[in-house]
């Protein structure tokens, strides 16, 4: 039997504290973590503010109550304040804690900028069920919304918006949107994002926001690095996430390149008997073994349940790494995309001795005389040298998503342009042309393969 002590109640967090309850019942398993709600689907906040998710509460995977049902008891508003390797212990609200096995799921914290004013009432980020409860509340009257940056969160939040009737303005420092895209797929991206939203939207690209001009606690007004004013009824800042590490370096756990916590394949850091899982831990692509950083509750998941299953010790198993894999959407318009974009591909080019090639094929996704066809974008990226495929970007309706997902599978075997061309892909007319959009573009990169 051991005592297994998980710092962290998110996806990673609890996949891990499960599991290894599952995998031995006579494991005593505990759970710390700081905030108030347990299992909570980050993902769907966006959606409740939208108002699609009815309940706030239908966000929350297993409450404490819950757990405790499996054997495994939770304390909540439990701060980690320090790591004492050398005894098997941490220290929690002044509470010394003793384990055998420690996982530390802590999450990241928001990346936030450095703007004048930044703490005016109306000024919101999207990280908690508190954050996502108080902005609910406050949008009841508003009209106008200025949300900083434009990733994937910042899409999602501008539709809940505009669903609810209040105009947005997206600021962001970068000169494109989804900066892990191509900048000609962001800037079609964008494109269509401006045609979907038509006066709803203002996207401000290539712009800081320095400081809010603050009365009475709240703001009016946003002030730009030009001193260009905009006005708005309230903020959300929406400029990523940073690894929550603090801690875990003052303790002796090393660090990676990305700022995140190290960790091996099997989710071990470089300390004896301490796994790190989640936002806070570095992860590795599959495609050029290097270290990269990205916070996904999908990504979250499989890490916690390697770090459990290897904490318990019965069998060791190895997380393989990822490819970054994303999707999200904007009304009818499905964005997605996995691997390396061919932008990040020639940056590392020299390095992991790539020569990057891509084509982008605009097609219908089913045949067109089918009713509701649609065009769908797709831009695949492969190395001219092998032929095998690196990465791939989609735009389009909903089954944009089944053709990222097929480059997806294929990128974890490595797989070339002509193994793609062999694929017997599925046919009938409500769901794709003859020839596969996926396959049209497989045959424009053999012609430059051949070239």
């Amino acid at each position: 039997m051991k005592k297994i002590v998980v710092i962290g109640s998110g996806a990673a967090g609890a996949k891990s504290a499960s599991k290894a309850k599952r995998l031995d019942f006579k494991n005593h398993v505990e759970i710390f973590t700081k905030d108030i709600y347990t299992s909570v689907s980050l993902c769907g906040l966006p959606y409740f503010i939208e108002g699609s998710v009815k309940d706030i509460n239908d966000l929350i995977v297993r409450t404490p109550e819950q757990f405790l049902q499996n054997g495994i008891p939770v304390y909540t508003q439990y701060e980690l304040q320090e790591i004492l390797p050398d005894k098997n212990c941490v220290v929690l609200n002044g509470n010394h804690i003793f384990y055998d096995e420690l996982i530390l799921a802590l999450g990241a914290n928001v990346n936030m900028p450095d703007i004048e004013n930044i703490d005016c009432d109306n000024v919101f980020t999207l990280h908690s069920i508190e954050d996502a409860l108080k902005i609910k509340s406050y949008m009841t009257n508003a009209k106008k919304v200025l949300i900083i940056g434009a990733g994937y969160i910042a899409i999602e939040l501008a539709q809940a918006f505009i669903k609810n009737d209040i105009n947005v303005v997206m600021s962001a420092h970068s000169n494109t949107m989804l900066t892990s895209f191509d900048d000609d797929f962001s800037h079609l991206i964008q494109n269509n994002i401006a045609k979907i939203a038509k006066d709803k939207i203002e996207i401000r690209l290539n712009e800081k926001i320095t400081s809010f001009e603050k009365v009475n606690n709240s703001f009016k007004k946003a002030f730009t690095a030009t001193g260009e004013a905009i006005e708005a009824d309230f903020c959300v800042i929406s400029t990523g996430i940073t690894p929550n590490v603090e801690i875990a370096k003052k303790s002796g756990i090393k660090i990676g390149s990305t700022g995140a916590i190290y960790v091996d394949n099997k989710m071990r850091t470089n300390i004896q008997n301490i796994y790190a899982a989640g936002d806070c831990a570095e992860k590795y692509s599959i495609i050029t073994k290097k270290p990269l950083y990205i916070g996904l509750g999908a990504i979250a998941n499989k890490e916690g349940r390697i770090a459990a299953i290897n904490a318990v010790g019965n069998s060791l198993e190895n997380f393989d790494g990822i490819l970054a894999s994303a999707i999200t959407g904007f009304f009818n318009l499905t964005i997605s995309k996995t691997g390396l974009s061919l932008k990040r591909a020639l940056e590392l080019s020299s390095e992991v001795n790539l020569e990057p090639i891509s084509v982008t094929v605009e097609k219908k996704d089913k045949a067109g005389y089918m009713p509701n066809s649609n065009t769908m974008t797709l831009k695949i990226i492969a190395d001219k040298r092998s032929g095998e495929l690196l990465g791939a970007q989609g735009l389009g309706c909903a089954n944009i998503a089944q053709r990222i997902n097929t480059i997806t599978s294929l990128l974890k075997t490595r797989a070339t342009v002509n193994e793609l061309l062999d694929l017997d892909l599925a046919y009938a007319p409500p769901f794709s042309g003859s020839i596969d959009p996926v396959l049209t573009a497989a045959y424009k990169l053999k012609e430059l393969l051949n070239n």
